[in-house]
């Protein structure tokens, strides 16, 4: 457990680690190379680390050869047989994207996790790609890890899917699609949640070589007989990991700044601004960095289906604002690390405010927030949301706090320097 002391902090700049989600892409795309990537900048953490652990097992070498700068020889179109289960832990982003790459080998892979993945969807997933010719089942047959993989069709051609509850199902598809013959001509069946997400698969995509196009908002293609390019790289920071220092700008009043983060970066975390901008919040944007900085905090209503890992972040400053924040479309986060709707009110409850909850939304009247323990259900994002009040407020308590290597191994030696 980790008590929080509370501290006066001055406005200041900060340097975070690269993109989670950048880290993977770029780490798969080497992957699927044939030749040697260097990539820079790549994020520290568990996750990265299975993600890496387990293209090592599908044939891929991988050295780190200076604090976050790695080298990749990649495997080229085949991934190598496995013979043990390749384990990713919780890592959802590792599994969605790996099942992709999975498809592409001649003998079968199994995929498996801990007991919290192992109850995260993947049916939509593997039903894609069960239509497109390619073995793909759940061992439990409940739709969830472990699955078995076996690509054992390199067709390709038109295929549906439901992207609903993971956009990751899709970027699984684009970045195998190329090594398919006739490529991949996908039609999702409604708007897929966290679409940003889309977008930055196929930015990295292109950055190594591959394009994939969007025709619309549900409809995407990726030609066939492309390969990927090796080549330099350097992976930009976490927007969602500077969400927590802006939200800290927010609740303390103070401007704290991001540095190395560009206004057109396509990670959708970037729309955490915006929200907070609404909520009453002066953005201060530079060349090579931004800024927030809080006043009086205001209640919003808000769409938060693309940006699902920044609303622990920005209900915990909702928790500080005048009147009623609705935060809507987010049921797609009853699937994550942990129901982090039902996560994220019974420990702002704790703290005294009041939150209404549905299937998809939160309503959260701010208040006068009160220092509480905090369970952190195993769930990074969880532990660092509301390690931002404490700076404010005495008797912030987080439970299991270790929980931010997943993804921020370095979070509290930043937090505690503010």
């Amino acid at each position: 457990m980790k008590k929080i002391i509370t501290k006066k902090i001055l406005a200041q700049t900060i340097e975070i680690p690269g993109s989670k989600s950048i880290s993977h892409r770029m780490m798969i795309c080497a992957a699927l190379c044939h030749g040697t990537s260097n990539i820079e900048n790549l994020l520290q953490s568990e996750d990265i680390k299975l993600t890496i652990d387990a293209l090592k097992a599908m044939g891929a070498r991988i050295d780190r050869v200076k604090e976050s700068h790695y080298r990749v020889a990649g495997f080229g179109r085949t991934p190598k047989p496995c013979n043990k289960d390749i384990y990713l832990g919780n890592s959802g982003t590792s599994m969605r994207l790996l099942t992709g790459i999975a498809a592409l080998g001649n003998t079968e892979f199994i995929l498996t996790g801990d007991q919290r993945m192992c109850e995260r969807p993947m049916v939509e997933l593997l039903d894609a790609l069960t239509l497109l010719g390619i073995y793909a089942r759940s061992e439990n047959k409940k739709g969830t890890p472990p699955v078995h993989i076996k690509g054992n069709n390199e067709k390709g051609g038109g295929v549906k899917i439901d992207c609903s509850k993971s956009s990751q199902y899709l970027s699984s598809l684009l970045m195998m699609g190329p090594f398919l013959k006739k490529g991949l001509d996908i039609s999702l069946k409604g708007p897929a949640v966290s679409s940003p997400y889309i977008d930055l698969t196929i930015d990295i995509m292109k950055k190594f070589n591959v394009k994939a196009q969007k025709l619309s908002h549900a409809h995407y293609m990726v030609r066939g007989g492309q390969s990927y390019t090796p080549g330099d790289f350097s992976v930009e920071p976490d927007l969602s990991n500077a969400g927590y220092f802006w939200a800290i700008g927010a609740i303390t009043k103070k401007m704290i700044s991001v540095k190395n983060i560009s206004q057109t970066s396509l990670q959708g975390d970037l729309k955490q601004i915006k929200i907070l901008e609404q909520m009453g919040c002066r953005v201060k944007i530079e060349d090579n960095q931004i800024g927030v900085c809080g006043s009086t905090l205001k209640g919003i209503d808000t769409d938060m289906s693309d940006t699902p890992d920044a609303v622990p972040a920005i209900a915990v400053v909702a928790g500080f604002a005048q009147g009623k924040t609705r935060i809507r479309n987010i049921k797609h986060l009853r699937g994550k690390e942990c129901d982090r709707i039902d996560a994220v009110s019974s420990q702002l409850t704790k703290m005294g405010i009041k939150v209404e909850t549905g299937e998809d939304f939160m309503e959260i009247t701010g208040g006068s927030p009160k220092g509480a323990r905090i369970e952190t259900f195993n769930d990074h994002r969880i532990a660092m949301a509301f390690s931002m009040p404490g700076l404010e407020i005495p008797g912030m308590e987080i439970e299991n706090e270790t929980c931010v290597k997943k993804s921020f191994p370095n979070f509290w030696d930043i937090f505690e320097a503010l």
